[in-house]
């Protein structure tokens, strides 16, 4: 199972680069970050850099993660421009690059920036087809779509991809519609989820998988929850409190960590994606002591 890391967002890039820097020393295997212009909150005023243009100064700055959007929302950007950019920045990285991609779902930042929200239903639509479009793209010498939403006429992105496959991940646990576009075409699946949530989850993404033909172990699995790496048992029955809420979250101390972790790559999860979004002053050495005391477990 690969560990990665999920800064948070709203940090200067020299701190970015300076953790990006940091994981990619002490053994984790790959960077996401987050595809937003603000916070989903009514105090937007918080510094948010923009992640593509921050993937690409990594790219060419920290040598070996895989670096990643978690996840780009599909209508921020014509699918078509998207793939360009995620092919110019797998150059940066010598073949490094994950596209992650999702139906978008942040209100606020469509509405003060003008980018249309459109309904559920045809956000999903437009997922589909930004699909296709990426993928010819990144396969064909002149790609031709002729869809509801996105036409190419003979479109060329050159130069290709460094991988032959530049992987597209798929964020989103929607189980009539985003787990089925996952099996048509995703390279990979994210979800945030407690073990449970992945394993319910992930059946019902094989049994999309059997339904268009496709192996399931074709996809690759990761998921996203809160950690609380601590000695405070108060704290971390108060924090495991969360996953009734749906907020899913790891919280404990190393041997209670390693035991979830454990359980996690049992259930078939190939990566999991750890914020830093709780782990306040003390993150560098919580995140020491997670790839050297609990990853060996999922290793």
């Amino acid at each position: 199972m690969r560990f990665s890391f999920w800064p948070t967002p709203t940090q200067s890039f020299e701190t970015m680069q300076s953790l990006a820097n940091h994981v990619e020393k002490s053994g984790w295997d790959g960077l996401w970050l987050a595809d937003h212009f603000m916070p989903n909150a009514k105090d937007t005023s918080a510094p948010w850099p923009e992640a593509w243009t921050t993937l690409a100064a990594l790219a060419a700055t920290v040598p070996r993660l895989r670096l990643g959007t978690l996840v780009s929302g599909n209508t921020y950007r014509h699918p078509a421009v998207l793939a360009k950019m995620a092919a110019t920045v797998d150059h940066m990285s010598n073949g490094r690059v994950v596209l992650g991609l999702g139906s978008g779902w942040q209100e606020n930042e469509h509405e003060m920036y003008g980018i249309p929200f459109y309904t559920v239903n045809s956000r999903l639509r437009r997922l589909e087809e930004a699909c296709q479009v990426i993928k010819a793209l990144f396969s064909e010498t002149a790609a031709t779509f002729k869809g509801e939403y996105y036409q190419l006429d003979g479109a060329a992105l050159e130069p290709k991809p460094v991988q032959p496959s530049l992987p597209l991940l798929i964020g989103g646990g929607g189980e009539k519609v985003t787990l089925r576009i996952t099996a048509k075409y995703a390279d990979e699946w994210n979800v945030w989820g407690t073990v449970e949530t992945l394993v319910s989850k992930m059946k019902i993404l094989d049994a999309h998988c059997e339904s268009v033909g496709r192996d399931p172990g074709a996809i690759q699995r990761s998921a996203v929850a809160l950690m609380f790496l601590t000695d405070d048992e108060a704290l971390a029955r108060k924090m495991n409190e969360n996953n009734k809420n749906g907020q899913a979250t790891i919280a404990g101390n190393v041997n209670q960590v390693q035991d979830i972790v454990a359980a996690y790559k049992e259930a078939g999860v190939d990566e999991l994606i750890v914020p830093d979004f709780t782990m306040g002053a003390d993150k560098l050495d919580i995140l020491d002591k997670l790839i050297n005391e609990v990853a060996p477990v999922g290793r």
